[in-house]
């Protein structure tokens, strides 16, 4: 009889400390910024494993497309969507490098409250802002220069991260790879006259 709380007293400390372990071993957030230079290795040849696993929170992601920065022209086009491994694999994030960069959309976005991109490469505009009304922490970035668009989609970001600040640094860490010379303002572009001076 003097046996049974012992063993019930014995049972809760085992479950108590099964509850400790658990608690324990708990996944933290890595809130570690970015790197701030671009290192292998890459995914689509283009974008560093490093950023995308912080941003995303998924190690050794499956990934899917490939870019060409000969096409267009040299503009470039391709596309690179990074999935979960596990579960349903859901897609995490999109990066896609167009052709069909419109600079109007980029001011809209700004109107409508985006934040803007510093200049990233010479002569390029953009945005990037966090999805307030989202539950899986989704944030996006474009940057257009002449023609080029890049885009980047994080479709399901990290709760407890910085999601905007983590696609405006992948956009930093991308950009000057994407985005080829055929992109560039042109340097032969001439220069206004100057107004002839009264004499």
């Amino acid at each position: 009889m003097m046996r049974r709380p012992f063993a019930v007293m014995t049972a809760l400390a085992c479950a108590l400390a099964v509850s400790t372990a658990c608690r324990s071993e708990e996944v933290k957030v890595d809130r570690s910024p970015l790197p701030t230079v671009a290192a292998p290795p890459y995914l689509c040849d283009h974008i560093p494993l490093k950023a995308v696993e912080l941003m995303t929170g998924v190690r050794n992601p499956l990934v899917r497309g490939s870019f060409d920065l000969t096409l267009a022209g040299g503009l470039g086009d391709g596309s690179c969507n990074v999935y979960q491994r596990d579960g349903d694999q859901w897609k995490v994030l999109h990066v896609g490098l167009t052709p069909g960069g419109y600079p109007g959309e980029i001011k809209e976005q700004l109107e409508d409250g985006a934040s803007s991109l510093p200049e990233v490469v010479p002569g390029a505009i953009g945005f990037y802002f966090k999805d307030k009304n989202s539950k899986n922490n989704a944030a996006y970035a474009m940057l257009v220069r002449g023609k080029a668009e890049i885009n980047i989609q994080l479709e399901i970001g990290v709760a407890g991260r910085d999601n905007a600040a983590d696609v405006l640094a992948l956009m930093k860490l991308i950009a000057p790879k994407l985005l080829t010379d055929a992109s560039a303002p042109s340097a032969t572009t001439p220069s206004p006259s100057p107004s002839p001076t009264k004499g």
